[in-house]
């Protein structure tokens, strides 16, 4: 029987409304359920600091603090090695190495109570130990995660912290290991309501990246924060050069909220003095500055904290 072109017209109607119906399900479907795409990060106010690594005797309250910003202590650092004169590893078995002495429970508490918009984190690993490096030297995966999650909610209540950076930069392991172990401790204590956020500390050096991105690309969408060490580029680095550097970091950690960032004592990166404000001011206008982070309070305590003010008084501008 000839099929009318009414009929006909009718039909392909109906086929082009269900394939545009299909495709409007899957976009959702890659919007919602898959892990790698993050949402477009804009401006933020937030501000984060290491602090407690030189042991100078730095306390919570020597730093300004504007009511204005979102302010982050990251505790530096909390390493899984002993703590004996000559330390080695303990294979996620986290011990702190931070000064604890100025830095102690009672006075992240009273920080926490003075200041409603801080929190206090603690960062994992760092450069050295000891006289050495400090390794990530996993025994395995399964017995590194235990191991971790258990020590790691223990210091995390007995501070009462509320997050995690991730800074080991030397590894005896691959960078799957590394991802696997990494990202399941931070799933399992966002999971268990232990922290509400965590961070990553890359740098731009070949082994670090391969690691770090191993670990955005299987576990991204449970990193909230990238503290990019831009400080580790060269001294003297100019504002167009920090502005190339963050766009292929962006690029790299693509749909990360990447920090912008520099270094107290000026010993590498775009310093304050060579026009880091200027960067931040244009990354601004670009809606790229989703924070600021300094390394680090200890260093800065004998500047006064000039720069904490002025990065602070920057973010605190409505965006």
């Amino acid at each position: 029987m000839p099929i009318s072109l009414r009929a006909c017209n009718t039909r392909i109607d109906s086929i082009m409304e269900f394939s545009k119906y299909f495709l409007t399900l899957f976009f959702l479907q890659a919007i919602f359920l898959h892990p790698s795409i993050h949402a477009a990060p804009k401006n933020s106010n937030l501000f984060r600091e290491y602090i407690g690594a030189e042991f100078n005797n730095v306390r919570f309250t020597d730093v300004p603090i504007n009511s204005n910003v979102d302010f982050h202590f990251i505790l530096s650092f909390s390493i899984d090695y002993t703590t004996s004169s000559s330390p080695s590893p303990t294979n996620g078995k986290f011990n702190i190495f931070w000064d604890s002495d100025n830095l102690s429970p009672s006075q992240v508490s009273s920080i926490k109570s003075d200041h409603s918009n801080v929190k206090v984190a603690l960062s994992l690993g760092g450069d050295s130990v000891g006289n050495g490096y400090a390794y990530f030297n996993p025994s395995s995966v399964d017995s590194w995660v235990s191991n971790a999650v258990s020590s790691l909610t223990d210091i995390i209540q007995e501070y009462n912290l509320d997050g995690i950076d991730i800074d080991y930069e030397h590894f005896r392991a691959d960078p799957d290991t590394f991802a696997k172990c990494i990202g399941q401790l931070i799933k399992t204590l966002k999971k268990n309501g232990v922290i509400s956020f965590a961070s990553i500390a890359p740098f731009d050096d070949d082994q670090v990246q391969s690691h770090y991105l191993a670990l955005w690309r299987s576990y991204g969408h449970l990193i909230d924060y990238v503290n990019f060490q831009f400080y580790a580029y060269d001294q003297g680095t100019t504002v167009s050069q920090f502005m190339k550097y963050f766009e292929e970091q962006s690029s790299n950690y693509e749909g990360g909220k990447v920090l912008a960032s520099f270094i107290s004592d000026g010993s590498g990166g775009l310093s304050p003095d060579n026009g880091f404000f200027t960067a931040c001011n244009l990354l601004k206008s670009q809606q790229q500055l989703h924070g600021i982070f300094i390394w680090s309070a200890d260093d800065s305590k004998g500047e006064g904290f000039r720069y904490e003010k002025q990065s602070q008084a920057l973010l605190a501008i409505p965006h």
